[in-house]
């Protein structure tokens, strides 16, 4: 057993969420922030487009609303899209008080456009406004003299009253278990309140456009804890991430799409070089992602294609490179020219919609226990999230998980004596390659049966794997030490049967979920809420 470690409050994720959460409370309290990982190896520093604000004269907030309303399929809970929409002007000007270059134009910011925004609105920092974001935040927080930034650490369960030397049956979240990545060994991490902040489930996913930690694990650890889990049959599919042989998760911002670039057919395809986001939808290319994705998904299994191009190359060359550097650079290096060439672009799993239910202080079902971002299912993003609504989202509920988290803290009790984690019943696995097929088997049944465009038997198909999976690891987790890997695959297994049973409640298609035997969408909107 390693080192038994007690914060105030403990937070699990190092991305913009967990460390807007961390610097909020760390003026009065002790904050252990907890990454699998590097601290910057989360979704936040990954991020390209921007974050949406109303900035702009003549861009109001009730049209922020209404943009994000309309993408989520009227899903959203509005309370919820209006507590974050008027949070967001505030939240750029904190990011820029810590530092945040944002990119101006004649002396004030330079808001871009994309899909489903009726104004510019989008504040970035060039075409990777994530990594500065990470930048900053990880600045902040690695000054502070209360925050303890702990990285390579896996949390691989919530520790509740279940747990305690006296055992309990109370809920009450008081830290996580988390393997030492460097010693192979599982620690205790203690704390009044718990705030997680892991991001997504990406990774469930053959092609993701998330790195390679986003495999739900706050999301499944809050399951097996007893907090109810709402809406994740709503997966976004990025509509344009690179297609290349070598590099699988490069993601083309949408802000392309709203600079210009046009979708086009291949050429040496009937009509090769069509402009087709026209025939699907007025708006174009600016079509909320569920639109394009799908879109381009009907174009290539049309005609048998492996990608379709996105050609921003009418514009000017100068133009281009200033708007997006990053990208022009790195596919200058993959023998690609955006500035005289189309970009082979496929749709790719992007965003995890759905989550573990949180009210507008971000607390969960469990007292003690607080999440915020990707993990979460908020109210705001509904059946589609709006594109540049994520970064936003940390940001707000990062800071409201704080602020309740102080306004309680005189009510939150210290947590009893805990049990270390028991390492006597365990030997050493032999079969690490199982472990990796069984990866492999999900992302794999997961992009053919749970993917853009779904169908019931697809789904039954994809629950039948779930179970069998399930019964494997369940017996691989209770017989061998565990790893980074197998943590990852038990959580794995678990969100991948909480998005198959979600996609198979909803008798209709709203949003992202697209189902053949339900093409139409029902009259009144209503969330999917799995109970343990």
């Amino acid at each position: 057993m390693g080192a038994i470690r007690d914060f105030d409050v403990l937070v699990v994720g190092s991305g913009a969420a967990g460390l807007t959460a961390a610097l909020n409370l760390a003026d009065t309290l002790r904050v252990g922030v907890l990454a699998k990982g590097g601290l910057s190896e989360g979704s936040t520093a990954w991020a390209q487009g921007g974050i949406a604000a109303v900035l702009e004269a003549g861009d109001t907030f009730e049209s922020h609303i209404e943009d994000t309303m309309v993408a989520g399929a009227g899903l959203n809970d509005r309370k919820t899209v209006e507590f974050v929409v008027e949070n967001a002007p505030i939240a750029i000007e904190r990011l820029a008080a810590l530092g945040v270059p944002f990119t101006a134009d004649h002396g004030s910011l330079h808001l871009t456009r994309e899909g489903g925004h009726s104004h510019r609105r989008i504040v970035h920092v060039d075409d990777a406004t994530g990594a500065a974001v990470q930048r900053a935040l990880e600045t902040a927080a690695i000054a502070h003299p209360n925050i303890t930034l702990i990285a390579n650490h896996a949390a691989l369960d919530l520790v509740t009253g279940r747990h305690g030397e006296k055992y309990s049956a109370e809920g009450h979240v008081w830290g996580v278990y988390a393997l030492n990545r460097e010693t192979d060994r599982v620690e205790l991490f203690t704390a009044r309140a718990t705030v997680l902040a892991t991001g997504g489930a990406g990774r469930a996913y053959l092609y993701s456009t998330a790195p390679r930690g986003a495999t739900g694990d706050g999301i499944a650890m809050a399951w097996r804890a007893g907090c109810r889990v709402s809406n994740m049959e709503f997966m976004q599919f990025h509509p344009t991430c690179l297609w290349n042989l070598d590099v699988k998760n490069f993601l083309i911002t949408e802000a392309v799409r709203g600079e210009g670039g046009q979708l086009k057919l291949p050429m040496g395809v009937p009509n090769g070089g069509h402009r087709f986001m026209p025939d699907f939808d007025s708006r174009a290319e600016l079509a909320p992602r569920d639109v394009v994705a799908r879109a381009i998904d009907h174009e290539i299994k049309r005609l048998g294609l492996d990608f379709v191009h996105l050609d921003i190359s009418h514009m000017p060359s100068a133009f281009i490179r200033e708007h997006f550097p990053n990208i022009d650079a790195r596919l200058i290096t993959l023998g690609i020219d955006m500035t005289k060439e189309p970009i082979p672009v496929v749709p790719a799993q992007h965003y995890t919609c759905g989550g573990i239910v949180v009210d507008l202080d971000g607390r969960t079902d469990l007292p003690g226990l607080y999440a915020a971002g990707e993990c979460t299912q908020s109210g705001l993003h509904g059946a589609n999230r709006l594109a540049s609504n994520s970064l936003l989202e940390c940001l707000v509920f990062g800071e409201a998980a704080a602020r309740d988290i102080l306004a309680r803290w005189e009510q939150l009790p210290a947590p009893p004596a805990i049990r270390p984690w028991d390492e006597s019943r365990v030997s050493e696995a032999d079969e690490d390659v199982v472990v990796q097929h069984n990866w492999r088997e999900i992302r794999r049944f997961m992009w053919d049966y749970v993917g853009i465009v779904r169908t019931t038997k697809r789904l039954e198909r994809a629950k039948h794997r779930v179970d069998m999976l399930r019964h494997e690891v369940a017996d691989y987790y209770g017989n061998y030490r565990v790893t980074a890997d197998l943590i990852e695959l038990r959580n794995l297994v678990d969100v991948a049967d909480l998005i198959v049973r979600s996609a198979l409640h909803r008798h209709e298609s709203r949003g992202l979920h697209y189902t053949l035997d339900y093409p139409d969408m029902l009259p009144e909107a209503k969330d999917t809420i799995l109970v343990p």
